[in-house]
């Protein structure tokens, strides 16, 4: 599945989802995007460095070495595997893709979205997804 069809598959079949995204963890980039409205891209830049923050930002990792520490694991694994933010009128989701753990799937959904059916549809993107 390319990056192009990933992203439409979101925005198709995640409940009102008005964006998704993919963001390379290794470059900090967004590898592509898909959206009902136009975005400058300077938000669209914004997105993938929050993305990479808030996934390998400098408290996150330290947090996860933390808990591999505690726990004694040794492993370049990421404790954090998706996490969903809600924000006044949107929920953003952002998981990783098993098969390429550097890369993060984003999709934004309107306010009023059935979660856990938001969460369905990502996970099941993020299990499948291959780029």
């Amino acid at each position: 599945m390319s990056v192009d069809v990933m992203v439409k598959d979101a925005v198709e079949t995640v409940p009102k989802a008005v964006a998704a995204g993919i963001v390379d963890m290794a470059s900090g980039m967004l590898l592509g995007v898909k959206t009902v409205d136009s975005h400058p891209q300077q938000i669209l830049d914004l997105v993938s460095a929050a993305t990479k923050e808030l996934f390998e930002g400098e408290m996150v990792t330290s947090i996860e070495n933390v808990f591999k520490r505690t726990r004694g694991v040794n492993s370049d694994e990421h404790y954090f595997q998706e996490l969903i933010v809600s924000s006044t009128n949107l929920w953003h989701y952002f998981g990783r893709l098993k098969a390429y753990p550097s890369v993060v799937l984003v999709v934004v959904c309107r306010g009023d979205v059935n979660v856990g059916m938001l969460l369905m549809k990502c996970r099941e993107i993020c299990t499948n997804g291959t780029i």
